[in-house]
């Protein structure tokens, strides 16, 4: 997935996937960056686990290719109320 923009309560935020494998796991865990355009300031970014797996970080990142932006707003509202 390349990185996208999204729109939320009126602001634009930048998502991007990243492949988390934790120690002793065989599978890649994708975990998504949400960073909040503007002045670094107000400048705000999390990070939030997304439920998609696989042992391949390539096809990882086939699957998150094919998230809806829905789903990722869905993980951005999650976070922001």
């Amino acid at each position: 997935m390349a990185w996208r923009i999204l729109s939320c309560e009126g602001e634009t935020w930048h998502v991007q996937p990243a492949a988390e494998r934790r120690a002793n796991q065989a599978m890649w865990q994708l975990v998504l960056a949400f960073r909040r355009k503007g002045t670094q300031e107000g400048r705000r970014s999390f990070w939030a686990s997304f439920p998609l797996e696989s042992s391949s970080k390539s096809s990882l990142f086939l699957q998150a290719e094919k998230l809806s932006d829905e789903a990722l707003q869905e993980v951005l509202a999650r976070h922001l109320s």
